[in-house]
């Protein structure tokens, strides 16, 4: 568990049963149990990435996570994002696993977080505007994070974090986590000192040796600066129209010019570039290659937010979670003697 002087505990501790408030982003594919156990057993509070994923692969992960920590976890779906049968299917198994904390994004959709809440459940809602974050509220979310446009992967909002952050905060009556471009303590600390409780972290993540993502893509986030990053939503099959992400750039946004954005899936061509498991992955698709993917790497999603320029190797999770304790702690005890 990570050493700490206490200048870091914030009431969102007690809440999610964790010592430090960092959060491990539930990223699709990536966030495995591996990764999960070794942020929560270093004292942050982890989320298993299960978006889309069968009911049978989420029971095994949950039981490969509760035998490697005996730590409180959040499971990560998607509802507005899943069929509504696979989302029942996904819920009901965690339920009968005795899941206790979800973590929801995109779209609020207020009669599954009553589901959940009904059971005795956590809800951590991500949300990427102030009125997402007001539905989030009034559906009985006991913990916001609010994802600012800075931030790897599927991007809800287009604002800054702290700016969403600092305006969701005038209203918040639950903690509010911040989530984007996060990845050093000096980012935890600004998070703590403009009132948050905690910082939600992905891409600083990604880039540890438990990532269950491809070692193409850890390489490609160490050698990325945030300025290597581009908003598009070229790579959205699988999700709804409109769905940006934030992703290294590569041959593919190469090749769209000043096209990033307004991509309509239906008219997107369907074309195998890769294979995970014996599954064909489509160009455009949403996927990121995975610990076993083989193919075209180049041409996929490289999730990596803008504070991918922070993160310069890949190491333990426990280390980066570590070495973020210790520069937090460091930045606030320099501004409690007023340096």
């Amino acid at each position: 568990m990570a050493n700490t002087t206490g200048r870091l505990h914030r009431p969102l501790c007690d809440l999610l049963g964790c010592e430090v408030p960092i959060l491990l982003a539930g990223m699709g594919g990536v966030a495995r149990w591996e990764l999960a156990a070794a942020v929560a057993n270093a004292g942050g509070y982890a989320m298993l990435g299960m978006v889309r994923e069968s009911p049978e692969l989420i029971e095994a992960e949950v039981r490969a996570l509760r035998a490697a920590t005996n730590q409180p976890f959040a499971v990560n779906v998607i509802p507005s994002a899943t069929d509504p049968a696979l989302l029942d299917r996904q819920i009901t198994r965690c339920l009968d696993l005795g899941v206790r904390a979800f973590a929801f994004f995109w779209d609020v959709v207020p009669e599954t977080v009553a589901l959940v809440k009904r059971e005795g459940c956590l809800v951590l809602h991500q949300v990427g505007t102030a009125e997402a974050a007001q539905q989030a509220q009034d559906a009985g979310a006991d913990v916001l994070i609010t994802q600012g446009i800075e931030a790897g992967g599927h991007v809800h909002g287009r604002i800054g974090a702290f700016a969403l952050a600092e305006e969701v905060l005038q209203t918040a009556r639950v903690p509010v986590v911040v989530s984007g471009g996060i990845g050093t303590g000096r980012g935890l600390a600004a998070a703590l000192a403009l009132g948050a409780q905690g910082v939600h972290c992905g891409t600083a993540f990604l880039a540890t040796t438990e990532a269950f993502a491809h070692d193409y893509h850890k390489d490609r986030v160490v050698a990325a600066s945030g300025g290597d990053t581009v908003l598009t939503d070229v790579f959205v099959l699988n999700w709804p129209k409109g769905a940006a992400v934030r992703v290294i750039g590569n041959v593919i946004t190469e090749g769209l010019g000043d096209r990033l954005l307004g991509h309509d899936p239906a008219r997107l061509p369907r074309e195998v570039i890769a294979h995970d498991a014996g599954q064909p992955l489509l160009r455009y698709s949403t996927d990121s290659p995975m610990r076993h993917t083989t193919g075209a790497l180049e041409e996929m999603a490289l999730y990596a937010g803008q504070g991918a320029g922070a993160i310069r190797e890949v190491i333990p999770a426990a280390e980066r979670l570590n070495r973020m304790v210790a520069e937090a702690e460091a930045c606030l005890a320099a501004l409690e003697e007023g340096r």
